[in-house]
């Protein structure tokens, strides 16, 4: 999956991963390859992504909320801070 945290600032992060877990307001979920289509509000949390490497690699974010939409194996994360 194609993923991209964006913050009103700066591109956070952008990269392709084999999962992405994120802080939605009713409980975290993951986000796996082939998803479905899906808009979530987010709260104050960490998104971990586990990156498409040899290693899968994780990189963690905290962030204050936000949104996440899913669509065509690509997720948006738009972020607050």
């Amino acid at each position: 999956m194609n993923v991209e945290i964006v913050s009103p600032d700066k591109s956070v992060y952008k990269g392709e991963a084999t999962l992405v877990s994120v802080p939605g307001v009713m409980g975290s979920f993951e986000i796996l390859n082939s998803h479905a289509p899906i808009i979530s509000a987010l709260g104050k949390g960490t998104v971990r992504i586990v990156e498409n490497t040899a290693d899968h690699s994780e990189q963690l974010f905290d962030i204050e909320g936000g949104i996440v939409e899913v669509k065509n194996n690509k997720v948006n994360v738009l972020v607050e801070k």
